[in-house]
């Protein structure tokens, strides 16, 4: 039996984890690589899929980073069945179809720049179609909670509640292999305790290998209380300051939890009420009316009974589908809220938003979800004094504020009361979904508290279950290191002082032209240094 991460190691995007066993080859999610151009190129490494080797996928719930890839995976020879949840398919029917939609607008802008620059097409720039994301819904098939069911012989599956969005779910896995049956299971993203909106999730069970996410392992969140007091905070600032509020979220389950929250506030008097509120995504639009259709399946004692969940408070919420109603928002003034897409500001209309506020004192800008390396989000949230938005170096001069209670994540302390349950069991345990600062300290911690020992597989490591596993002792595995390609620095750095040595030689003559031209060049090596002492900063 063997395991191979391609995604989800050691960082929190592109999930996907490649099973070998009882003769069959399958997946636990396909999801997007998110992040910077090197991480997010390995979205078109198809061929380390396999795709036409795969037999099935499961999916834990919609999330891109979890779903992303099943499109173009489909479209490069996988015929196999995709199983999920009903509302995780609900969901995903949405989002790859929005991702598809934005994958063919930056293809076009790219080739339109290439255009302009007398480049050629570049082939096999489009990751996925709009055609080919609606083509692989087909493929999807919904399965029950705590429903066992046999995609393949050998191998039992049963999706458990995750609490992590609604429809999010923990698979466990029964694999039957050589007359010896082994149990997997993958935690998915794990919800934490007491979630606004969604039950909790479901305890552990007995289980000889454990991959469990480890996005929040090295702290907790805040309680809900002090979010609330936090996302209040920010917008009273705006709003005595006539700013706007600016809040990046992803539309599946945290656009919602936000509106909930709003209305938290309003119904104890700390909103106020003449400051407009804008839900400014399609998508998070049609997510909320998939919340509407699974209402039953939340968490929402206080109001159930008295209001439609999600989608009317009784308090106004202005929906803008068209993109003329989301660029008017950045021609009015005064307060107001907007809720916009993508959570980690890589993409969508949030962009535009922050283009035109993040400049200015008065405006807030509130973070309630995880920021990914290399993503616009996240240098915002760790500090940086400009930012490039759509080729614009912007200064940052909002406020931001950075409120991780609202996470759809488990915090360090549930992780570990989570796995408690099964402590004495002695499951092998592997850490997926993290940062690796994150998952070394959750490692250190289950082996102080548990006495258990874990592995942190990297990108491309594979894994091999080469031992059954007892209630005595750990599993015996072997891991496979893969070794990504080094970086040749020295080339790049002789190169860069050969080039400066070149433009200082050229420069001896400068002053023989004329004025007009001397500002012109002036202009082009000012700005060169400019980013080299960005740069130097950054680093």
């Amino acid at each position: 039996m063997k395991v191979q991460f391609l995604g989800a190691a050691q960082t929190v995007t592109g999930s996907c984890h490649i099973v070998e066993a009882a003769g069959h080859r399958f997946a636990i999610d396909c999801g997007m690589h998110q992040g910077n151009k090197a991480i997010e190129d390995r979205n078109f490494n198809s061929e380390l899929y396999r795709p036409d080797s795969l037999d099935f996928i499961l999916l834990t719930h919609a999330h891109i980073d979890h779903s992303g890839l099943i499109p173009r995976i489909a479209a490069n020879g996988f015929k196999g069945t995709v199983y999920c949840t009903a509302p995780t398919l609900d969901f995903v029917s949405l989002m790859l179809e929005d991702s598809a939609h934005i994958q063919e607008m930056e293809y076009t802008w790219r080739e339109k720049q290439r255009k302009r620059k007398g480049k050629k097409k570049k082939d096999d720039d489009l990751l996925y179609s709009l055609e080919e994301a609606q083509a692989c819904l087909k493929q999807f098939s919904p399965v029950e909670f705590n429903k066992t069911f046999e995609p393949v012989p050998n191998i039992k599956v049963t999706y458990k509640y995750a609490a992590h969005i609604l429809g999010a779910a923990f698979i466990v896995i029964d694999i039957t292999e050589n007359g010896e049956t082994k149990r997997l299971t993958f935690s998915g993203d794990l919800g934490r305790h007491e979630n606004m909106l969604l039950h909790d999730p479901q305890p552990l069970e007995k289980t000889d290998y454990l991959f469990l996410e480890s996005t929040y392992g090295n702290r907790n969140h805040k309680d809900d209380e002090n979010s609330l007091e936090e996302l209040s905070k920010a917008i009273n600032r705006s709003y005595k300051l006539g700013g706007k509020v600016i809040i990046p979220t992803f539309a599946v389950e945290r656009a919602q939890e936000i509106i909930y929250c709003l209305f938290l506030l309003y119904r104890e008097g700390k909103l106020p009420h003449d400051m407009p509120i804008y839900l400014d995504s399609p998508l998070a639009i049609k997510a909320t009316e998939v919340f509407e259709k699974y209402k039953n399946d939340l968490d929402l004692p206080e109001i159930k009974d008295d209001l439609p969940p999600i989608v009317d408070f009784g308090f106004a919420i202005n929906y803008t589908l068209g993109t003329e109603e989301s660029q008017a928002l950045n021609a009015m003034d005064g307060p107001m809220i907007i809720l916009s897409a993508s959570g980690m500001c890589n993409a969508g209309r949030i962009k535009h938003h922050l283009k035109h506020n993040i400049w200015r004192p008065e405006t807030s800008i509130v973070f309630v979800g995880f920021q990914a390396v290399g993503t616009l989000g996240r240098k915002i949230v760790e500090g940086a004094s400009t930012v490039n938005i759509m080729n614009n170096d912007l200064n940052v001069s909002a406020k931001i504020f950075t409120i991780n209670g609202f996470s759809a994540h488990a915090g360090q302390k549930q992780l570990l009361e989570w796995v408690s349950a099964i402590a004495k069991c002695h499951p092998q345990i592997i850490l997926v979904h993290g940062e690796k600062e994150s998952q070394e300290e959750l490692g250190k911690l289950i082996k102080q508290k548990f006495d258990l020992n874990t592995i942190i597989p990297a990108y491309l490591d594979e894994l091999e279950l080469t031992a059954k596993a007892s209630d005595e002792e750990q599993a015996v595995m072997t891991l496979a290191k893969h070794t990504m390609p080094k970086l040749d620095w020295q080339f790049i750095f002789d190169d860069l002082d050969f080039r400066l040595k070149q433009l200082h030689h050229k420069l001896n003559n400068v002053d023989s032209l004329a004025w007009e031209d001397q500002t012109e060049i002036h202009d082009k090596v000012a700005k060169l240094n400019n980013d080299i002492y960005k740069l130097i900063a950054q680093l």
